[in-house]
């Protein structure tokens, strides 16, 4: 065992099913959790190791964000208002374009000063094979050299480019005004696209440098159903079983999504997915809001998981989203902030708050998510989404040491209760500023508050004289403003069935 430390607090938690150990103690080594033990008995047994935190301090297993959008800045300070989803999307159109490796190193800091060790960051690219190359890679490069651990789940639109549904971008445009189809045209890519084969060449490349990489990893991202191809999407899952490694899409987001099922295919999403065959294990859904039962149960039986991403779903009026039905039926439920929490601040400790009160039940007796239930999402339920079980979301010999230093002055400021449950405690008042020191495999990557790897105030001027000086797209922003009216009447017409089921289902589930 090389250069042993010991990481110290009042309280470690090592686990939401876990005891909590007071005036306990971490030992670590080459990367790994060695044993948990009272702080006096591993400090008389290695006097030597390196002492990380002390006593007025909680230790937790690092917390995964199992998914999100790695922007450097949001879509507000973009100048991108909340809306529904459909618009929405079409208004990033309006953005301008940063530098992926220094949006992936801003993004990493915001998560680990926020305890988030672990992330699926999903990435929707663009233009030609050398373009969406680049921006892969310079987005994985950020996240390594931030020495955080992260999967991106890397894809690109090939069908939908406007509205929803196989063949409809033509029928969409033949139904504006002439003077309008030219902004319309606009949005469809060009031949230098990249193209199916060319992103699996691409693809290939990159999986074989980071494929024993320890910390940084590729996944396929198809954006989402309606948006590739049937075809595209069972290439996606034969490649993923071929070398090992996950997916991540969005799903029944909003309820436009849940409408393009029935519409486009004859039955509900996840229930075409599996008839498809590329639901797994490896497989992942974002959002899942308008699930239905019988989906639901799908998920179950082929072991597919799902991200919770109850800020965004909540900001861009999705919905709210089954939990308690999907936590029931058994479908391994993970949590994310998809880049969009409720106060802008990147906070995992109040996406698990809101994720519990959100889906509190009004009848006595009903199941509701407890505190355990949210930390078991934000640790375990994303260490199995990231088919990292055994590895991570625990504090426990041979898991990866990925400890979260929670400074409890403020806390347990001005008295705590001797009876009260330190989970409890931590839960539900610590916030994203309370988190001191992070650790991943062992190495301190954020100190202070700070991160260690990077110089964060550097990256973040460097960020804003790259945006300031990309030129505004204001084709694009007339593009959007001509569509957006348009867009929306084309949606008005969808035949919206009886919400009620649903709206009934989800406020019980």
């Amino acid at each position: 065992m090389s250069s042993p430390k010991i990481v110290r607090g009042r309280w470690v938690i090592p686990g939401a099913d876990a005891a909590v150990l007071t005036g306990g103690a971490v030992l670590i080594a080459d990367g790994n959790v060695v044993a948990l033990d009272e702080w006096g008995t591993l400090q008389a047994r290695y006097p030597d190791a390196e002492v990380i935190g002390s006593d007025s301090m909680a230790v937790l297993p690092g917390l995964i964000n199992a998914h999100h959008h790695s922007k450097g800045v949001s879509t507000i300070q973009q100048g991108i208002v909340d809306m529904l989803l459909e618009p929405w999307i079409l208004s990033h159109r309006r953005a301008r374009q940063g530098d992926p490796r220094l949006e992936a190193l801003l993004s990493a800091a915001e998560q680990l000063r926020s305890g988030v060790t672990s992330v699926v960051n999903v990435l929707n690219a663009g233009g030609d094979a050398d373009a969406f190359e680049s921006t892969v890679r310079n987005t994985m490069s950020g996240y390594d050299e931030s020495g955080m651990r992260a999967v991106t789940a890397a894809g690109f639109t090939t069908q939908s480019f406007l509205v929803s549904g196989a063949g409809e971008d033509e029928r969409f445009i033949a139904s504006l005004p002439e003077a309008v189809r030219p902004y319309a045209s606009m949005m469809l890519p060009d031949d230098s696209r990249i193209t199916e084969d060319e992103y699996f060449q691409v693809m290939e490349s990159i999986w074989r440098q980071y494929n024993d990489h320890p910390r940084i990893g590729l996944w396929f991202g198809p954006p989402g159903p309606q948006w590739v191809s049937d075809a595209f999407m069972s290439r996606i899952a034969e490649h993923a079983e071929s070398w090992d490694t996950g997916i991540q899409t969005h799903v029944d987001e909003s309820i436009y999504e849940m409408i393009h099922g029935p519409r486009f295919y004859g039955q509900h999403t996840m229930l075409h997915l599996n008839d498809l065959g590329v639901l797994s294990p490896r497989f992942s859904i974002a959002h899942g809001v308008w699930l239905t039962q019988e989906e639901i149960a799908v998920m179950a039986q082929t072991g597919a998981s799902v991200s919770h991403n109850p800020s965004s779903n909540l900001r861009l009026r999705a919905g709210i989203a089954p939990l308690n039905g999907l936590l029931e039926a058994g479908v391994n439920v993970a949590l994310g902030m998809d880049g969009t929490t409720l106060n802008e601040d990147e906070d995992m400790f109040a996406e698990m708050r809101l994720a519990m009160r959100l889906h509190g039940t009004p009848i006595l007796g009903e199941s509701a998510p407890d505190a355990d239930d949210v930390f078991s999402m934000a640790t375990t339920g994303g260490a199995k989404l990231m088919r990292q079980e055994g590895r991570l979301g625990r504090i426990a010999s041979g898991y990866a040491a990925d400890l979260v230093l929670v400074n409890l002055e403020r806390v347990t400021w001005p008295w705590v209760a001797p009876e009260a449950d330190p989970k409890d405690i931590v839960l539900f008042r610590a916030r994203a500023g309370d988190v001191d020191t992070v650790l991943v495999d062992g190495e301190v990557v954020l100190r202070g508050g700070m991160p260690t790897r990077f110089d964060l105030r550097d990256t973040g001027r460097a960020l804003a004289e790259c945006l300031s000086a990309a030129s505004y797209p204001e084709a694009n922003a007339e593009m959007v403003a001509q569509l957006l009216p348009h867009l929306e009447a084309w949606y008005k017409k969808w035949h919206v069935p009886d919400l009620k089921p649903w709206i009934q289902y989800n406020s019980r589930q």
